[in-house]
């Protein structure tokens, strides 16, 4: 078998790296964007815990601050509770489409 001199654990660190560099030097968009990738992965894994606590992390995200984002942060936070309940469910199907759809209006939203 062809080793090339690096371990798993090397090589782990070396992706965590490149990992915390990406997360550092991303946009608050980009940091958007991956929270969801993440909670759509998850959601495909069935992993009910880590989909939950991405969702939680963009629930943490919503802004109440002003007139003109209440209105839209009050919608994001019934539907984001929504999905936490039906992850529970285990209607991964339904939480996964909310995912994906709300991931390409952000796209579409910041020209990704």
């Amino acid at each position: 078998m062809y080793h090339n001199g690096y371990s798993y654990a090397q090589r782990s660190n070396q992706m965590n790296s490149y990992l915390v560099k990406e997360i550092m030097e991303a946009s608050p968009q980009q940091l958007l964007i991956k929270v969801y990738d993440f909670a759509v992965v998850n959601c495909q894994r069935h992993n009910i815990e880590k989909t939950n606590k991405a969702i939680q992390e963009l629930i943490n995200a919503l802004r109440f601050d002003g007139d003109d984002v209440r209105e839209i942060s009050i919608g994001l936070l019934k539907l984001y509770q929504f999905c936490q309940e039906e992850m529970r469910n285990r209607n991964f199907e339904i939480v996964q489409k909310i995912l994906i759809d709300l991931r390409e209006s952000w796209r579409n939203a910041f020209n990704m």
